[in-house]
């Protein structure tokens, strides 16, 4: 009896010293600041069938060929591990052929998108038409597109970065590149 006394005595205290320690405790998850440079841009006029301008924080590298036709590069953002890829084909009365091989890429990620958005663009001046493909949610590529002037050249581009998908992480870098997108379709000009 005397022990039950000196354990409902003692337990009550020791609890109290125990419990009053500071144990570690979860943060809630947080993501990385990223900052972002000022827009200026360069413009990209060498031996390929289109100019463009893309931003100074980019660097043009041209890709190995992939297939056996076309030209292949990318505007790459080292600082973000980020790359808009870019293939350019000659238009040989393949151009339904080459818009639906891009509709369906973008529509690939139908399953992990949330949804999908075309903008539209064109530019009879200079005889530029496309469409942009903006796709939300964890999907691999957030933005695609293409270009062409509907009987000679054709472009298409890919925006993509080096890591997980996670919409909310990189959505402050999805808006910010896809600004870049934009403006490398309303500047694109064909030789």
């Amino acid at each position: 009896m005397r022990i039950i006394k000196l354990i409902s005595i003692y337990l009550p205290f020791v609890i109290a010293v125990v419990a009053c320690s500071e144990n570690p405790v979860p943060k809630p998850r947080g993501y990385f600041r990223i900052s972002f440079p000022e827009k200026h841009y360069r413009l990209l006029d060498t031996i390929y069938p289109f100019t463009f301008e893309y931003p100074v924080y980019g660097n043009i590298v041209k890709e190995e060929n992939r297939q056996d036709e076309g030209e292949w590069i990318s505007v790459s953002f080292p600082a973000y591990k980020a790359k808009i890829h870019l293939s350019y084909k000659d238009i040989s009365g393949n151009l339904n052929q080459l818009t639906e091989d891009a509709r369906n890429l973008a529509y690939k990620h139908t399953y992990k998108a949330d949804a999908i958005d075309e903008q539209v663009f064109t530019n009879p001046q200079k005889k530029v038409y496309g469409i942009l493909y903006d796709i939300k949610g964890n999907s691999a590529s957030s933005v695609q597109f293409y270009v062409t002037d509907s009987c000679r050249h054709y472009l298409r581009g890919a925006l993509y970065f080096r890591c997980q998908p996670n919409k909310d992480s990189l959505a402050p870098a999805i808006e910010f590149f896809t600004a870049d997108v934009v403006h490398l379709i309303e500047t694109l000009r064909w030789k």
